[in-house]
């Protein structure tokens, strides 16, 4: 599986804003300064696709882009920024509980973007947990991946591993590029069969 083709189609807010083309998703979340915006534009080779800011949480909306003409990929508002009102972090925190529930979706992935070098945070398993509740299939992008020592490095993958042990874990680096093909073989591993 290869990316030919990514055009923007819109931001949504509520449920009434999702694209009337049903076609399957695959869902990045993760930490606002994780790295989410960098890792969306490595993996389709397209340096500002995504928008990446030097102020964490600049995503407020559920950002659909199509690919290939035949999937979206979905940048969702990322989450745990702490310098957000108070009011405007629980929205969100609703909004994004409600996308993991909604029967309208039809999620043939959620990529849940971590820190390889920090590990899991409880934000990171809060949201974990609540995608596996609602039956997703659920892969851990350990990003970041090309900082830190190879053995800490090695030795924090391996953690991921035993903490999600029913899910893929990747190691990937959004700088390198490291992993970008491993991750397009899971999400599409059922093409062909």
């Amino acid at each position: 599986m290869e990316i030919h083709s990514v055009q923007f189609v819109k931001g949504v807010i509520g449920s009434e804003g999702l694209p009337k083309l049903a076609l399957p998703v695959v869902a990045f979340f993760g930490r606002s300064n994780v790295g989410k915006s960098s890792v969306i534009n490595s993996l389709v080779r397209q340096k500002e696709m995504a928008r990446s800011s030097s102020s964490a949480g600049r995503t407020t909306e559920i950002n659909y882009y199509l690919v290939n003409d035949g999937w979206y990929l979905v940048d969702l508002p990322g989450y745990g920024y702490a310098n957000r009102p108070q009011a405007v972090r629980a929205k969100l925190e609703k909004h994004l509980s409600w996308y993991a529930s909604t029967d309208e979706v039809h999620f043939l992935w959620v990529v849940l973007i971590v820190d390889a070098e920090i590990g899991a945070k409880d934000s990171d398993r809060r949201t974990f947990k609540l995608f596996r509740e609602y039956g997703r299939n659920v892969i851990i992008l350990a990003n970041k991946a090309d900082k830190g020592g190879r053995n800490d490095m090695m030795k924090s993958i391996e953690k991921l591993r035993k903490e999600f042990p029913n899910c893929p874990v990747i190691r990937y680096s959004a700088k390198t590029g490291e992993g970008r093909i491993e991750l397009l073989q899971t999400l599409f591993a059922e093409e062909g069969k």
